[in-house]
């Protein structure tokens, strides 16, 4: 009893010296970091990201994702953009990181910005940036976002594999994931609120329609209407198939991911987790029930708080010529 009391006492420690550690590297950001150093910055990101998007609205749920995927593995350093070296596999290469599209519009914009300012605006910047204005131009919220992440040097697989949320978490998993990172219950279900927009292939949520225990069942939890219709589209082993997460408004930022939620037509498993815990189902019924009153403003503070996780800033990391590539 004593050894689980003191590892219990020495696990909360550890989750207090992360989140205190997110909140110190944080305090070196700012919304104008770069008003001296390379003003209009803002602007080259956002016009160069607009005009991409405008050709490929569907990859806005994708950069939005790369964001968050970028932020819970070493924090928001840029990492998630590296390429694999011949000595090392790189987050991109880890099963989580396969589907992520959107690449060459961070490389793009990236290349404008070095134009008007070479080795100022780091990688890590860009990604929060252009994941901002991705969810605006598909009508939804805007916040500003604070500045002045450095570029880390270090991107690891297997780091990952541990770190990301799984879609089939359940609430308890899903928040100590969230609490290791500083993020609570709220921001949880809110940053599942960017499930409005974007598409999944079949494999993360098969299980669900086919062998949930291992018994070749169907998840319980599930609406049988909305499991038959994901059954027509998505057989066993399909892996290629693109399903919408929130069918009929995906590439549409707004509350109607709370709607399908709250009538068991959460996609994912960590979709329907949500019903399974007083907050975050209370904050799923009061959305639906006022129409979504609070959501975007709940996720602009929600992102920004999680685009301060684990930021390097000052001298650490550096400023990457190129965002798939150390310098």
């Amino acid at each position: 009893m004593a050894s689980q009391r003191n590892y219990g006492v020495l696990v909360l420690h550890m989750m207090f010296f992360l989140v205190v550690s997110h909140y110190c590297y944080a305090q070196g950001l700012k919304a104008n970091f770069y008003k001296k150093t390379c003003p209009g910055m803002e602007s080259v990101v956002q016009k160069t990201t607009a005009r991409l998007i405008s050709k490929a609205p569907t990859l806005a749920a994708p950069l939005l994702r790369m964001h968050f995927h970028d932020c819970f593995v070493r924090g928001c350093d840029g990492s998630v953009l590296l390429n694999s070296t011949s000595n090392n596999q790189a987050e991109k290469d880890a099963i989580p990181n396969l589907s992520l599209r959107g690449f060459q519009v961070i490389d793009a914009v990236k290349s404008e910005v070095e134009k008007k300012c070479p080795g100022v605006v780091s990688c890590a910047d860009i990604l929060a940036l252009v994941a901002r204005d991705a969810v605006t131009m598909l009508n939804g919220p805007f916040w500003k976002v604070p500045l002045g992440r450095r570029d880390g040097r270090v991107s690891n697989m297997l780091e990952a594999l541990n770190d990301l949320p799984p879609p089939f978490g359940n609430i308890s998993t899903l928040t100590t994931m969230f609490a290791s990172k500083g993020l609570n219950k709220k921001d949880l279900v809110v940053l599942s609120g960017g499930h409005t927009i974007g598409t999944s292939h079949c494999p993360p949520f098969t299980d669900r329609l086919y062998n949930f225990t291992g018994r070749g069942d169907t998840d319980p939890t599930m609406d049988p209407k909305y499991v038959a219709a994901l059954k027509k589209k998505c057989r066993p082993g399909d892996s290629t198939t693109l399903v919408e997460i929130n069918p009929g408004s995906f590439k549409t930022f707004d509350e109607k991911y709370f709607t399908d939620v709250a009538k068991r037509r959460g996609l994912f498993q960590s979709d329907a987790a949500l019903l399974n815990d007083k907050q975050t189902r209370r904050y799923v019924v009061r959305q639906v029930a006022t129409g979504g009153a609070t959501f975007f403003k709940d996720f602009a503070k929600s992102m920004v708080k999680m685009g301060k996780i684990g930021v390097l800033t000052g001298k650490n990391g550096e400023i990457r010529k190129q965002c798939a590539f150390v310098n």
